[in-house]
């Protein structure tokens, strides 16, 4: 199954008397990312576009967290990106000129995206920049980036489109709690030029799908995919997706019956 958390829930709790059965569990996630001492900073936004607006934010794999140690680089990487997103071209997949971003699945979708924007915002979130929507069609969102470091009690849910909430932490350490910060585990992206931060951030971060310097999105069907807490029950996709459609059958063979020469201890025959 891939889908939202709250059907797998569903479908795990209606096979919970069924251990027989497989069940496959691939669901959303409220993915982190993280720059930390990178010294590339038109990189860093361009990795952000990717991360949290490809496929109009579509992905259980996309970001949709951006979290930033104050000081530093921080600032510099979000003047960067607002300066980039008007450049992001939406538009409908038949357009000659080819759209980098295109409508949500609905315009029922697109508006509960609207409505989600402005409660962030009432709640105390800054806007960056605001989404909304284009050509009088409410599923086609441009991108949203919300400073929602200020927002008390934030919600641990998923917004499945085209809408990035910005957290401000002290350092890096308090980076790694806050990406831990969710029950999802789907996917999670470092970038940073310390090898050594990425070091700890594999160690210690709680996700399926795990990158340094490439966008949350980026996956391969040559490794596993899939995520962990809300996000899935681990079952491997990709490379491995035959597994959790099969099962390991394990067997004792030789080729004839025959007596041992040493039998085994309490038998005198």
């Amino acid at each position: 199954y891939t889908g939202s958390s709250t059907a797998g829930r569903a479908l795990h709790q209606s096979f919970a008397e069924r251990p027989q059965k497989m069940l496959a569990l691939e669901m959303s996630g409220n993915n982190p990312l993280i720059i930390h001492r990178t010294g590339d900073i038109r990189a860093a936004a361009y990795n952000i576009i990717l991360s949290a607006f490809i496929t109009a934010g579509q992905r259980c794999t996309c970001a949709r967290r951006l979290i930033l140690v104050d000081g530093g680089e921080a600032d510099s990487i979000l003047s960067t990106l607002l300066e980039m997103l008007p450049n992001v071209r939406l538009g409908y997949w038949n357009e000659e000129s080819q759209p980098f971003m295109g409508t949500v699945v609905c315009k029922e979708t697109g508006q509960r995206l609207l409505e989600a924007q402005e409660h962030l915002i009432a709640a105390g979130a800054e806007p960056l920049c605001r989404t909304a929507a284009n050509r009088d069609n409410e599923a086609l969102l441009s991108p949203a980036v919300l400073d929602v470091t200020g927002v008390a009690n934030r919600s641990d849910e998923e917004l499945f489109g085209p809408v990035l909430q910005v957290i401000r932490v002290r350092d890096f350490d308090a980076a790694m709690v806050e990406a831990n910060n969710s029950a999802y585990g789907m996917s999670a992206s470092l970038l940073s030029d310390d090898e050594m931060l990425f070091k700890q951030f594999i160690h210690e971060i709680r996700a399926g799908v795990v990158n340094w310097n490439r966008p949350t999105t980026g996956a391969t069907g040559k490794l596993p995919f899939g995520g962990c807490g809300i996000s899935g029950n681990n079952r491997p996709s990709g490379y491995y997706a035959a597994d959790y459609c099969n099962w390991p059958v394990a067997t004792l063979e030789a080729s004839h019956l025959e007596m041992p020469e040493t039998l085994l201890t309490g038998i005198d025959l």
